[in-house]
Order: structure tokens, then C-alpha cells, then sequence
């Protein structure tokens, strides 16, 4: 079936939102407060890395925001090279400011789309995507940016996802939306919910975990793991 993805939001439209919150996503407990389990999800995947990529010396974070997964990960294992890409380049800056101090290696940021990102073939030990891979529209989307990540990996190298998602199954998507929506009125109430929901059905476009490490298998990662689910949020990811 085809779907039409053009009412969704323009990478202007999705950058221009990001630039004028840089103060909240600074702030993991501000930042991410839509996303259920955000703290645990982050301290699983850099201990994941950390554990699979004990030696690790290049690290790229896509959408990287305000720097928050790699500055976690730069407490796991230290003196990184940091590539940091955002499509806002006032998260980047904050990034950078965030992560330089942190770290002897070099600190690198690219301001672009993540589908556009040039990146050598076995350059990197560990890559991150936090609430950033349901920006991807149509299924050549996600195959491309998979594909490069794979290739971007040298051998044992690691890529950890953590992102809002969707069920194959009609039943178990309507339950899990139903308890997002019930999280959101905990936030903040009915109003909050609504305006959550509704920028989440025009911005975004999350595929399944199904999908995903369908996709995983299919462009070459050899292990995969789900590090945790709850309802509409999970994190999960695969070694080279």
C-alpha cells in the first residue's frame, strides 16, 4: 500500500522546532519527558556499547539534539571520537559546547539530514540514534540510512536505537496508544495529550520493532538485540 507522505513535516519545519528548544533538550529529564523510560533507555544502550565496544575510538550520534547520548557515552568509555549530526544547528552548537570538554578526542558536527551523511566505509565503533530514525518517511528511507550505517561500522562495531514506535498488530497498536495517551494526561492533562499526539501524527513516522530489525538482518548486522519495550517506546540494536 502506498502512503502519501507529504502533509508530514519538512525537514525546515522539524529544524525550525528543534532550534527553539534547545534549552529543554539539554535537560534529559525536561527534554525527553514524552518519552516513556527515556533515562533507562539511554544508561541500556551506552552500556550496551560500552559492553559490546569496550575499545571503542569513533563514535557518530545521529540526531544527536543537545548531546545527551553521547555525553553519557563518553562516561562509559572515554576520550571518543565524537561525530555529532542534527539538523538544528543551534543543538549542534550546544552539543559541541556540551561534549568537547569531555573528551581528548576530536568532537566533529554535521549539520545535515541524516540520509545525506557521508560517511567512510569501516570508520565507526558505535552508533547511536535516539528519537531520531521516525523522521525516515518510505521504506528506501530506511533502508538507505541502515545500509550506511552498517557499512560506516568496522567489524564488531554497534548500533543502538532507542525511538518511538508502532505495532503490526491492529489490537496491540490500539492498546499501546491508548496507554501513550494515558502517560500524556499523567504529564500534563488532556490539552497536553492532544497537542503531543497531534505534532507526533504530523511529524513523525515510526515503524515497528518487526520492521526494524527485519531491516537489520537484511542489510548485514549478524546480532540484534531488544534491550527493552514499553508500549510505544523501545530500545533495541545490532553488532556488525
Amino acid at each position: 500500500m502506498s502512503i502519501d507522505y507529504s502533509k508530514k513535516s519538512t525537514n525546515d519545519e522539524i529544524r525550525t522546532r528543534f532550534d527553539n528548544d534547545v534549552e529543554r533538550f539539554s535537560n534529559l529529564e525536561t527534554g525527553q519527558a514524552t518519552t516513556i523510560d527515556a533515562p533507562l533507555t539511554l544508561e541500556l544502550c551506552t552500556e550496551a556499547a560500552k559492553y559490546v565496544n569496550p575499545n571503542a575510538t569513533d563514535l557518530l550520534d545521529i540526531g544527536c539534539g543537545a548531546g545527551n547520548y553521547t555525553l553519557k557515552m563518553l562516561s562509559k568509555v572515554s576520550n571518543l571520537n565524537c561525530t555529532l549530526n542534527d539538523l538544528s544547528l543551534p543543538m549542534l552548537e550546544r552539543a559541541q559546547q556540551r561534549v568537547k570538554p569531555q573528551t581528548n578526542g576530536q568532537v566533529t558536527i554535521i549539520q545535515d539530514d541524516m540520509r545525506n551523511l557521508n560517511l567512510a566505509d569501516n570508520s565507526l565503533d558505535i552508533v547511536l540514534a535516539a528519537a531520531t530514525l521516525h523522521h525516515l518517511r518510505d521504506d528506501a528511507d530506511w533502508e538507505h540510512v541502515f545500509t550506511k550505517i552498517y557499512q560506516a561500522l568496522r567489524p564488531g562495531g554497534s548500533f543502538w536505537i532507542s525511538d518511538l514506535i508502532t505495532h503490526d498488530t491492529k489490537p496491540l497498536e490500539e492498546l499501546f496508544y491508548k496507554r501513550y495517551s494515558d502517560y500524556l494526561d499523567t504529564l500534563g492533562g488532556p490539552e497536553y495529550r492532544q497537542k503531543v499526539l497531534d505534532y507526533v501524527a504530523h511529524e513523525d513516522t515510526p515503524r515497528s520493532i518487526n520492521f526494524q530489525t527485519d531491516l537489520l538482518k537484511k542489510v548485514g548486522f549478524k546480532s540484534i538485540e531488544i534491550l527493552h519495550k514499553n508500549s510505544y517506546f523501545a530500545a533495541f540494536g545490532a553488532i556488525k
